[in-house]
């Protein structure tokens, strides 16, 4: 590369001097419109910067002679938004639940709202879709196995104080002995109960152990489950029969379950600030979904 000036005629563009094989380089001044929006830009930064939050700082960016926030504009749409929707809440907890769906408007507003609070609170365990996780004990509530009953009173009753939480001395609770682990029998008693408990669904697969299964079964789980294995919903015992398990119905989770006891937990909604309209409000989205009694 090399650098000269040329001698140019009158009227023609200057150079800046430099020649690259021989091609020069035009000295050819911006477009006005392109500098004068290049001077709009930086005159308009200067005032942005004065009137609205700009310069971040320590802890907090610079408010702006204008105090413009977005979190206070959201706060003020949420609480215009809440306003609207006062009147409707109002009605959804005034309204007994097993009313609620002869006004269609208003059982339109539970579903809506529903939806939003399920997405928001209980997606994360029982799935988009309320299928549940069973390798996370997390219930199916699109099924008809309710372990604390399907009803929306049932449902309300749940969602409101949870289930074996330390924050509500109302919330449902019951506890499986870890009849393994506690050594309230032997592994080979267990590998029995798993059994009979497995011919409830025609799944056992050492058939000879299912007399034995049945003795140690009604000696030590009945006065739960009962004596048929269908279950006690008052106290939160399931129903062995039905074919739907929580954790798992093969013989290693079940053997699992026995020997070391379950003990899933279900938060206070209400303990966590749940308004009783939104609790309301996914009972009934809960219950609409099919598995609800």
């Amino acid at each position: 590369m090399s650098a000269k000036q040329t001698n140019r005629k009158p009227g023609e563009v200057e150079t800046t001097g430099h020649v690259w094989d021989g091609i020069e380089e035009l000295n050819n001044p911006l477009p006005k419109w392109w500098l004068y929006i290049f001077y709009i830009t930086i005159v308009f930064s200067i005032v942005y910067a004065i009137l609205y939050p700009a310069w971040p700082m320590l802890t907090r960016a610079t408010p702006g002679l204008l105090g413009y926030s977005t979190r206070g504009a959201l706060a003020a749409e949420m609480e215009r938004f809440d306003a609207q929707q006062q009147p409707m809440r109002d009605k959804l907890v005034a309204t007994p639940l097993d009313q609620v769906q002869n006004d269609p408007e208003l059982l339109q507003f539970a579903q809506d709202a529903g939806a939003a609070v399920f997405r928001t609170n209980c997606a994360q365990c029982h799935g988009s879709g309320a299928a549940g996780v069973q390798a996370g004990g997390f219930p199916n509530l699109l099924d008809d196995d309710w372990l604390w009953g399907g009803t929306l009173d049932d449902i309300v009753t749940t969602v409101t104080h949870g289930v074996r939480n330390t924050d509500d001395p109302d919330a449902r609770y019951s506890q499986m002995p870890a009849f393994g682990k506690d050594g309230l029998l032997t592994p080979e008693q267990v590998g029995a109960v798993v059994q009979y408990v497995m011919s409830f669904s025609n799944a056992a697969t050492d058939p000879g152990l299912v007399d034995e299964g049945k003795q140690i079964f009604a000696d030590n789980c009945a006065a739960c489950h009962g004596e048929d294995g269908k279950g006690d919903r008052a106290q939160g015992a399931p129903n062995l029969t039905d074919a739907i398990w929580l954790y798992g119905g093969d013989q290693a989770t079940l053997t699992n379950t026995v020997t070391n006891a379950r003990f899933g937990v279900m938060p206070s909604w209400s303990m966590r600030g749940m308004s009783e309209s939104d609790i309301r409000a996914v009972a009934l989205y809960v219950h609409g979904l099919g598995g609800g009694e």
